[in-house]
């Protein structure tokens, strides 16, 4: 086995550890980014929210998308 096959064995155990924790936590997921993009654009005062805003939904579609379905992280915010 080449360095390779081990970087890409560790990519895929990687893959299916997210894919776990958003199939079973995809609520929590959702709420962190969209803490973290609040974050981010109180730092930056608001110059960039567009762009947050858009990188955070593309953040969570394709994390919601690693099973293929789109049914565990919320679409918008709970609160």
């Amino acid at each position: 086995m080449g360095i390779f096959d081990k970087f890409k064995d560790t990519a895929e155990n990687l893959k299916e550890k997210a894919t776990d924790l958003v199939d079973g936590h995809g609520d929590k997921v959702g709420e962190g980014l969209d803490k973290a993009g609040d974050f981010v654009d109180d730092k930056t005062g608001g110059k960039y929210g567009d762009q947050i805003d858009s990188g955070v939904g593309k953040a969570k579609e394709g994390l919601d998308n690693l099973d293929g379905q789109n049914d565990d992280i919320p679409d918008n915010p709970s609160a």
